[in-house]
């Protein structure tokens, strides 16, 4: 009897979902009326959502963690760091000293999404932006010790207090890296513990949570690389079907190789790989450092073969952009940085452009706050305001742009995305 209910309420919870399935809010004037009855963001088809790293801490935030991927070697000082561009703090209300230096001797800060008011920033940003929301990072390597579970799990309590606060669509993406044969269990068990720990699925706790086929939508990144990873498409075939369940409860998205589809390059040559994405929902293939900006339509006509053999199959498609790419400080080698260059936002803006006119409905965009790579969208210095990095240096974003300009971009992916007029392959000016 008890199964028969709960079966019951399982139907009825999928049943109000799906009936909003083609339900996407007006993101025009961000005016977001909730539901009563809670599933704001029904489906992925129409959004502009970033990856969030929320990796990095600071010495003095709470987490236990120090300059975590800020530091390199033990160290977070001039030559020691990992990453390559520097925030742009000045709206924090939290901050940490470091012992870098700008060019007039003061010294340079940076935050820990550890802090509540840093994600709030975040996630008011991206409202400001019009950024739909974020596919948030849970690295499964790093949640294995506590403190690192401790640090996630507080920034995922932030980002959904955050998510709700502004509207934006939130769903939780395993990065698989590091991982082995073994963790597979562990994923699985610390799914059910974050479903329960804080009621990802309670319409209106957590009104935002993306779901799609009136389902909670679940991501996980890193599947079918062949890469030398200690884990199989076996185990992430699995796992898959133990989060799903025997009842379908969620749905899945899957990130996997750039060329999944032809099974060559960066792809492990399994056909198991294509049997484990048509029992998925969705796919995201990696797209960065796979093209530049020269590079970029020889390698993008992919997009459109991509689109139909998806389509074909019933399976969802989301293309990745990303505006450039950095990691000089990371790798310890001068000539990578700015490896892709940003080019003033061109190099974006051609990806989203290519995205959009082979018929893709949704985009990731790798990604908000990644600046150990590069990849950051989110507000960053100016090339001429870094801090001073020894005999290296910092990427920055370009001098004559503003520091908010690759948000306000994205943004405007994101308009055309939702339906507006007058975007094409030319990229849009900022009106000062």
């Amino acid at each position: 009897m008890k199964l028969f209910v709960t079966l019951c309420l399982f139907l009825l919870l999928s049943l109000n979902c799906q009936s909003q399935q083609n339900n996407v809010p007006d993101r025009q004037n961000e005016q977001i009326k909730y539901d009563e009855t809670g599933c704001l963001f029904t489906t992925y088809k129409g959004l502009v959502m970033a990856g969030y790293q929320g990796w990095f801490t600071a010495e003095g935030d709470g987490s236990g963690r120090g300059w975590h991927h800020y530091q390199k070697e033990g160290k977070f000082e001039a030559g020691f760091t990992s990453v390559d561009f520097w925030p742009e703090v000045s709206e924090y209300t939290k901050t940490y000293k470091t012992a870098f230096k700008f060019a007039d001797g003061n010294a340079a800060k940076v935050f820990s999404p550890y802090d509540e008011s840093t994600v709030d920033l975040h996630f008011k940003w991206m409202k400001e932006h019009g950024i739909d929301g974020v596919y948030m990072q849970r690295f499964v390597s790093e949640i294995k010790s506590e403190k690192g579970k401790n640090h996630f799990n507080k920034v995922l309590a932030n980002a959904l207090k955050a998510a709700k606060k502004y509207g934006r669509a939130l769903s939780i993406m395993y990065d698989l890296s590091g991982s082995t044969s073994a963790d597979m269990d562990f994923i699985a068990r610390d799914w059910e513990e974050l479903q329960v720990l804080f009621k990802l699925f309670d319409n209106k706790g957590n009104p935002t949570y993306l779901r799609y086929n009136g389902r909670p939508l679940l991501a996980i990144w890193g599947v079918g690389f062949n890469d030398n990873r200690k884990y199989t498409i076996e185990d992430i075939q699995n796992l898959v079907g133990k989060v799903k369940g025997t009842n379908g409860k969620i749905s899945v998205l899957l990130g996997v190789p750039y060329y999944w589809r032809s099974l060559s390059k960066d792809t492990e040559n399994s056909t198991l790989l294509h049997t484990l994405i048509k029992s998925a929902d969705i796919i995201m293939p990696w797209a960065v450092g796979r093209y530049n900006a020269d590079t970029y339509n020889s390698v993008a006509a992919n997009l459109q073969e991509d689109i139909t053999w998806c389509s074909k199959n019933k399976i969802g498609y989301i293309p990745l952009v990303f505006p450039g790419f950095s990691w000089g400080n990371l790798k310890n080698d001068k000539t990578l940085y700015n490896q892709i260059p940003r080019a003033k936002g061109d190099f974006l803006w051609k990806q989203i452009a290519g995205a959009k006119m082979a018929g893709a409905e949704a985009l990731y965009v790798a990604m908000f706050d990644e600046i150990d790579e590069g990849t950051a969208i989110f507000k960053t210095k100016n090339e001429k305001d870094v801090p001073l990095n020894g005999d290296g240096k910092f990427a920055g974003i370009e001098t004559d742009l503003s520091t908010d300009y690759y948000l306000w971009l994205t943004g405007q992916g994101a308009k055309w995305f939702h339906g507006n007029k007058g975007y094409n392959i030319k990229k849009p000016v900022r009106q000062k």
